[in-house]
Parts: structure tokens; C-alpha cells; sequence
């Protein structure tokens, strides 16, 4: 493998290769969503490997499974993997298509919701797919009492919401702010098997450091700041 310049995330504590598919900070806020420590994960959509190594960070016990299609994200998703000194299971599948029985206790996905040509800054194994479907699919791998989590442009948020059947409770909604008057990606997580009620939070800053570089989950930020 030829060398490549390292990045970092969370402030260091997770390591990358640079490449042509390098994770955004939407990466670190999924990654901080979850709960509570889960005992198995399925990252659907896993790329490189940015979500799944964050999340292995803040819950190093977890067994974490991650599915792709692409052999080109596989190969630099196992890279990154190996750099972190992680073993994280990859699976060449496509959650659309994907015939199983497995279930988990948290699955996680960074979806592709972008619409129209994909670009080299946007590149997509799954550009203009069905966002609804795939929400749903990624929700049927979830064990009962188990945890949904994604983020998404805050203009499909009601593909997400739309996808989710009447067994899913203890729906969280995060909107997050750039520099723009409306939300720029909104988190959600939600409950399989749960008729608890649905909790919109006031919004936080994209670039916030106790989420981005400080490292903190969600859960103990607002812990944090309500304290």
C-alpha cells in the first residue's frame, strides 16, 4: 500500500487514512448518539470506517459489524481498521438486497441522502437511492428493544420519520446549526418495540467541540449542560 498522510478524529483518539472518501463531522455526531453501550452494532453504509471507529472509541466493548457494497471502501475501511488496532467485522452486502436473519442491538447508518449527480466532493455507492427503503431495511435488523440511530439532511428527515413503523417509540430528533438560519442535518434515534413518546431537543452547533474534538457522547454533553 502506498503511504498515506494520517488525519485524526477526536482529537486523536481515532486515526485515518487520507483518501479520496475522508468522513465529515456528521461522522463524530453519529457516532455520539447512541444511548447506552451496545453489545452488537450493525453500521450499514460503513465507507470508510469513520462512524464505526468513533463509535468503537466511546463503547470499546461492542462488536461492531459493517456492511458495503463497494470492494474500494472495504479495502479502505479494513485499512483504517487495522490502523486502530480494531476488529470490526466487513461484509461485502447491500442492506436493500440483503437476505438475513441476524439482528442487532444498535444499528447505525450514515445514509446516502444526497439527490442529483454525484460529484467528487459527494461521492456515493448508492447516489439518489431510496432513502424510505433503506431506513426501513436498516430498522428490520433491529432486535427487539434495540436502538435505531442515522443522520440525515434535515430536509429528509420526514423520509426517516416516514420509515418507521408504529413499533418504534422513544423517537430523539437533534437538529444541528451551521452558519444557516435552518438546520443543516438533523440526528434521530429511536426504540424498537417501545411505545415511549417522541422528544425534540433545542438545537446544538455543528462545530461543537465537546462532541467533535473533546470526545464527549450526546448523552453526558446534555448531561453536562442541564446539570
Amino acid at each position: 500500500m502506498e503511504k498515506q498522510e494520517i488525519f485524526s478524529l477526536l482529537n486523536g483518539a481515532v486515526k485515518m487514512y487520507r483518501s479520496r472518501y475522508n468522513p465529515t463531522s456528521d461522522a463524530v455526531w453519529l457516532a455520539a448518539l447512541p444511548y447506552e453501550a451496545p453489545k452488537t452494532v450493525l453500521d450499514v453504509g460503513i465507507g470508510s470506517g469513520g462512524v464505526a471507529l468513533c463509535l468503537q472509541h466511546h463503547f470499546p466493548q461492542s462488536h461492531i459489524t459493517g456492511l458495503d457494497i463497494s470492494d474500494d471502501m472495504l479495502n479502505i475501511c479494513r485499512q483504517n481498521i487495522q490502523l486502530n488496532n480494531c476488529d470490526i467485522e466487513l461484509l461485502k452486502q447491500d442492506i436493500l438486497e440483503w437476505s438475513t436473519t441476524r439482528t442487532f442491538d444498535l444499528v447505525i447508518s450514515n445514509p446516502p441522502y444526497f439527490t442529483g449527480t454525484p460529484t467528487t466532493k459527494n461521492p456515493a455507492a448508492h447516489h439518489n437511492t431510496d432513502l424510505t427503503k433503506w431506513i426501513k431495511r436498516c430498522i428490520a435488523r433491529v432486535r427487539p428493544h434495540g436502538y435505531f440511530c442515522t443522520i440525515v439532511d434535515a430536509t429528509r428527515l420526514t423520509d426517516v420519520t416516514s420509515a418507521m413503523p408504529k413499533t418504534c417509540g422513544d423517537i430523539t430528533i437533534i437538529p444541528l446549526f451551521g452558519t444557516k438560519n435552518t438546520a443543516e442535518r438533523v440526528l434521530v434515534r429511536c426504540r424498537i418495540c417501545s411505545n415511549g413518546p417522541c422528544t425534540i431537543y433545542k438545537s446544538l452547533p455543528m462545530n461543537c467541540d465537546s462532541i467533535l474534538r473533546t470526545g464527549l457522547t450526546i448523552r453526558n454533553f446534555l448531561s453536562n449542560i442541564s446539570a
